[in-house]
């Protein structure tokens, strides 16, 4: 067993390694950016290593300074966490050179799932269903043209090294494909370093749901269930639940074995992710798989009872995966809010600054991984993730209302928070009864704007409103507001005041 081990990551997801390493007797080390010396990871971690400047591309994504903290620290391995270096194969090719053990899979694992034109292709020789598409990088305007209207439109165009929501364009005609193709190109070697792009038929109001594997370095493989993912904002999971509301036995049980055929595939071994999207015929396809641990695996920890960082330590070590397929047993249902530093009545503004006091929930089923406390600033330079608050329940609806129990005890002052968004996605009667699809956050987003949007008798009495208090204030005549916006922030230009 290793004696100590590397946390090349920051945040929550640095504190939920330590805390497993320290319970199975593991000496932590972390490191941390002229951002971060403060930071909860730092003061957890047996020892803490400064790695440079606050942007990460100067600090926690310089594989050389990650492999120069282990030798000097002499850790046996790395665990990176999730995002960063954490999907990286020159990251952990680099520290199989170096003698320190990934706490992951494979440099070459990562590298042929990293590439969704090369995973699409591995997965559908192993007779894993597919959305219709392309199994190679299109090489021109003219193919892709000849490959959409073959296929059907709409289409999607993705990034061959997407991820995180990324180098996607959703294109709805033909008139639209030129305009698509040079943006998607462009935003895809903008993030990923590479130009290449596939096609997918788009599938109309799917769900996206993702399985847990669990894989040891001797074949030996299984499925931990599901999490349903469908929640999302941008392409990005906003609330993660499991198990999925679509899911009965047999339905998992195909999902899991074509899981397992992608981890065949990829010779795949330690803590993984397929992911698939679900139609509304409860049709399934190969999404993508996540070669790492994700951000919502404790809704899969709460309904399963295992440790995942655990075992993915464990499998690391060489330890064979003694867990059998019957040996996992789901029970109750958890779901996850991600809870960040951002304001999202406002577009969902980032909100850094200093958290003046801090009390997280808790109670029966109620878990707060998190990363932060009273008197930390939150920086600018990352992502603002908070916390992940996770309640279970015996029941779906007990852990809806669990969640919005501890939102409600949840309490943050010095920073905007998104805990009122979630309180408002738990109440709408649709999440409730579990009727939705990739496309719900955006459509509920436009009709409470829609709501809210004030009408013509509305603004003529802020106008009214806005037209007395000037007068009352001035001792002059009102003017008549009749310039569109609003009175108030019409009213606060005249008198030379910042508004917002």
């Amino acid at each position: 067993m290793f004696k100590k081990i590397l946390i090349a990551n920051r945040g929550e997801i640095a504190v939920r390694v330590i805390r497993a390493c320290r319970e199975m007797g593991i000496s932590t080390v972390a490191v941390y950016s002229e951002a971060d010396p403060g930071a909860l990871h730092v003061r957890m971690a047996d020892e803490a290593y400064e790695i440079g400047p606050a942007p990460s591309r100067e600090s926690y994504l310089v594989t050389q300074k990650m492999i120069d903290v282990a030798k000097r620290a002499k850790a046996d391995a790395v665990h990176p966490g999730y995002g960063f270096l954490a999907e990286n194969a020159v990251f952990a090719g680099a520290c199989r050179d170096a003698g320190v053990t990934f706490i992951g899979p494979s440099p070459e694992s990562i590298a042929l799932m990293g590439s969704k034109v090369e995973s699409r292709r591995a997965a559908a020789l192993h007779g894993v269903e597919m959305v219709p598409g392309t199994l190679d990088p299109i090489s021109s305007d003219e193919e892709a043209r000849k490959i959409a209207s073959s296929v059907g439109y709409p289409i999607m165009l993705k990034a061959s090294a997407g991820g995180g929501g990324k180098g996607l364009r959703l294109v709805r005609t033909e008139d639209e494909m030129e305009s698509a193709l040079r943006n998607t190109r462009s935003e895809s070697l903008a993030a990923f370093g590479d130009a290449a792009i596939y096609i997918e038929k788009f599938v109309d109001r799917p769900r996206h749901v993702e399985i847990q594997v669990l894989a040891d370095r001797y074949g030996h493989a299984i499925y931990i269930g599901e999490r349903e993912c469908t929640i999302q904002r941008r392409h990005q999971k906003v609330i993660e639940e499991s198990p999925s509301p679509i899911m009965d036995p047999d339905l998992r049980s195909r999902m899991g074995e074509a899981a397992l055929k992608v981890v065949q595939a990829a010779k795949y071994y330690n803590a993984g992710t397929v992911e698939f999207l679900v139609d509304p015929a409860r049709r399934f396809y190969f999404l993508e798989m996540n070669t790492r641990l994700q951000v919502e695996h404790p809704v899969t920890e709460m309904v399963t009872g295992l440790d995942l960082v655990k075992h993915q330590i464990l499998i690391a070590a060489g330890e064979k995966l003694t867990l059998q397929q019957d040996d996992i047993v789901m029970r109750g249902a958890a779901i996850e809010c991600r809870v960040y530093a951002e304001d999202p009545w406002n577009n969902f503004f980032p909100s850094p600054g200093k958290i003046t006091m801090l009390r997280t929930p808790s109670g029966p089923g109620i878990r707060d991984d998190g990363g932060v406390y009273a008197g930390w600033t939150v920086p600018i330079d990352y992502d603002p993730l908070l916390s992940k608050l996770v309640a279970w329940g015996a029941t779906r609806d007990e852990a809806i209302r669990r969640m919005q129990r501890a939102l409600r005890e949840y309490h943050i002052e010095g920073i905007q928070t998104n805990i009122s968004f979630f309180l408002a996605i738990l109440n709408d009667p649709d999440f409730r009864k579990g009727s939705f699809d990739t496309g719900f956050i955006d459509r509920w987003l436009q009709g409470r704007k829609a709501e809210s949007k004030p009408s013509n008798h509305d603004r003529d009495l802020a106008a009214i409103a806005a037209a007395i208090f000037h007068s009352e204030q001035s001792g002059s005549v009102a003017e008549v507001v009749t310039e569109e916006g609003s009175p108030w922030k019409l009213d606060g230009r005249r008198r030379g005041l910042r508004t917002s």
